[in-house]
């Protein structure tokens, strides 16, 4: 099921792609040359976007916990366009504390996290001022959520925990010049989830006890976004409001040892989370 989903993108991208190239310049009127008609017209790509994020996140597990707080990380992004082809790459970190609760709290937990993405799509001109673009890739997100050393209200002890996911974004996104170098757009994607690790660190309680490995097998996640940007002769801005969210599955089981024997079964709980911010970016 997993390897049709993508096999349809990428079928849908490069199909429209072919199709692009088969058309007949000679039936465009009044004649232009091949050049001219190929590129996207009136719409003026920047390669590179370096910026700001600010955020608001909220991670759940239902019945057992939750975690919000706020983040602040510096985000980038470069594309490549040639013939109506496109790669992207984008990168982000953030850092933010968050605020623990459960039975018992804990204020100001550090937490950061990195992704790295790899994107191809296809730009399809329409109506001449404007851009669609349906793409595919793959992504890495990790997030450290630090509480060792630190105990709740009702005495419960912290530890480290590690989150790892591994999926392809498959998604649209568009661009429109409005007049006076002036763009709006709009990214709508849904996040394909392919594996997740979670580690636990139960030696940061128990020196003699081991960490807690569980692999995610199921989820999801989507997101999208609005973008409002400004075109100069060098730099330009951009403004992106933003959501992102995901959902994932109750883990597998695994186990604990402490001092070389068996412990415990743990498992990661069924877990949301909702990242709701704003990206500020100059454009070049």
């Amino acid at each position: 099921m997993k390897k049709s989903i993508i096999s349809l993108v990428i079928c849908f991208i490069f199909v429209g792609a072919g199709g692009s190239f088969a058309e007949d310049p000679l039936q465009t009127w009044p004649p232009q040359p091949i050049s001219k008609v190929a590129e996207p017209l009136q719409i003026h790509l920047s390669p590179w976007e370096v910026g700001i994020e600010i955020s608001h996140i909220t991670y759940k597990e239902p019945s057992v916990m939750e975690e919000k707080g706020f983040m602040t990380g510096i985000a980038g992004s470069y594309n490549w366009h040639a013939k109506g082809f496109v790669v992207k790459t984008e990168g982000k970190f953030s850092y933010g504390q968050v605020d623990y609760k459960n039975s018992g709290t804990i204020d100001d937990i550090d937490d950061f996290m990195f992704e790295f993405r790899l994107l191809e799509g296809y730009d399809f001109s329409i109506l001449k001022a404007s851009i669609f673009t349906p793409y595919i890739g793959v992504g890495y997100r990790y997030l450290n959520d630090d509480t060792s050393g630190r105990v709740s209200s009702t005495g419960a002890s912290g530890y480290e925990r590690e989150s790892n996911y591994l999926y392809s974004p498959i998604g649209i996104e568009t661009l429109i010049n409005l007049e006076k170098e002036w763009y709006i757009g709009l990214k709508l994607e849904y996040d394909f989830f392919w594996a997740g690790l979670q580690i636990s660190h139960y030696e940061d309680v128990n020196a003699t006890c081991s960490s807690l490995e569980n692999d995610q097998d199921d989820g999801y996640g989507w997101r999208g976004s609005i973008k409002v940007q400004k075109k100069g002769e060098r730099v330009g801005f951009l403004l992106e409001p933003f959501i992102r969210y995901w959902n994932i599955d109750k883990s597998q089981i695994s186990t604990i040892t402490c001092s070389g024997s068996l412990y415990a079964f743990g498992w990661e709980p069924d877990n949301e989370s909702t990242e709701i911010g704003v990206n500020f970016s100059v454009i070049f």
